[in-house]
């Protein structure tokens, strides 16, 4: 019976009350982020392919700026959940100039599909 008023009442909920967030807007989100970033390349900023438990500043090959090397962040959906909300108040000195994202609910968004897009086939 318990089980059975819990499953309804996750079914009531809309999609963007989940706290996984919805995965397919927030690839839509992604678009804003494209301009610098890619999943599979390093643009002007890193790829996110592997970033769920990679310690920030540590893509090979990357430039990053001393303030992110040295930040001591593993990226996950609670730090970057911290870092997107504002990304030059989480890490002062990063390199990352963009505003952020400051809607909670677009950053569950995006970190679901961080998360899922993110994940390296290789």
């Amino acid at each position: 019976m318990r089980l059975r008023i819990l499953a309804a009442l996750a079914l009531a909920l809309p999609p963007a009350a989940s706290a996984a967030g919805d995965a397919a807007r927030g690839s839509q989100i992604y678009e804003r982020c494209a301009a610098c970033h890619s999943i599979e390349r390093d643009h002007t900023g890193p790829r996110h392919c592997g970033l769920f438990g990679r310690k920030a500043g540590t893509v090979a090959g990357f430039e990053y700026s001393a303030a992110m090397k040295h930040s001591g962040i593993v990226w996950n959906a609670k730090t970057l959940d911290r870092f997107l909300a504002n990304p030059l108040k989480a890490v002062p000195g990063t390199a990352m100039g963009y505003a952020g994202v400051p809607d909670a609910a677009e950053r569950r968004d995006l970190i679901a599909y961080l998360a899922k897009a993110g994940a390296c086939t290789k």
